[in-house]
């Protein structure tokens, strides 16, 4: 089953957040727990909420995203498990779950050495790799990493269903966001895409170790707002 068009830019931009830049001393990601309210601007608009958490037991790191929209009846689930080691995320294994009234789909990625799995709709793909590749909350735990250790590259290698692709952000500045948890300094990021038409913008707070605060997604006619409602 397909997600609707608003529901799919929706969860597709609470789930994957990524990337940022800013010097600092040499710092490790902290445990956190942060929720946000979204909203869809499209021909049907939509509200939802989502919970990120981020928690380690030793070097073992896991961070779960949850989001739910359409009064519960639209959910999502995100995972990803990984060590952290010489201030590198180094991927284990990863899954993405939509469901929208009780059908939807599921896709998983172990990595392994310089080989990932991607499985979807019951088929597996084993891609090879040449460089360091990430799920994509890995990837926000890694550029959030670069930048504590100021060691901003911008451009990654994300794992989609089907390939590896390779994934640009810029910093477009600094600005003073304003969002119900309340006002922070942050870092303006924007991804860098091929279609002009679509726009994808991060505001990351520094002293929430680059934590996104707010997000805008423009893609063809529909817009995705999100904004930090709390954080510990």
């Amino acid at each position: 089953m397909h997600l609707p068009k608003h529901l799919r830019a929706l969860f597709i931009c609470v789930l994957s957040m990524g990337a940022f830049t800013m010097n600092s001393q040499a710092r490790t990601i902290e445990p956190v727990t942060a929720t946000y309210a979204f909203l869809v601007k499209d021909k049907v608009s939509g509200k939802g909420s989502a919970t990120r958490t981020l928690s380690h037991d030793g070097n073992d790191w896991t961070y779960q995203v949850t989001g739910t929209a359409m009064l519960g009846s639209a959910t999502a689930k995100q995972t990803s498990s990984f060590k952290i080691i010489d201030d590198k995320v180094k991927p284990q294994s990863a899954s993405t779950a939509y469901k929208i009234l009780g059908v939807g789909n599921l896709h998983k990625v172990s990595f392994a050495n310089d080989k990932v799995v991607s499985s979807y709709k019951g088929k597996s793909i084993t891609l090879n790799t040449t460089q360091p590749a990430f799920d994509e909350l890995s990837l926000e735990v890694q550029i959030r990493q670069e930048l504590l250790n100021g060691k901003f590259t911008g451009k990654y290698d994300l794992v989609k269903k089907d390939k590896i692709e390779t994934t640009q952000f810029k910093q477009s500045g600094r600005a003073k966001i304003t969002v119900p948890a309340g006002s922070y300094d942050t870092v303006r990021i924007d991804r860098v895409h091929d279609d002009k038409d679509r726009q994808t913008t991060f505001w990351l707070a520094p002293s929430l170790n680059y934590l996104p605060v707010k997000v805008i997604q423009n893609n063809d006619s529909t817009q995705m707002q999100m904004a930090l409602s709390a954080v510990k």
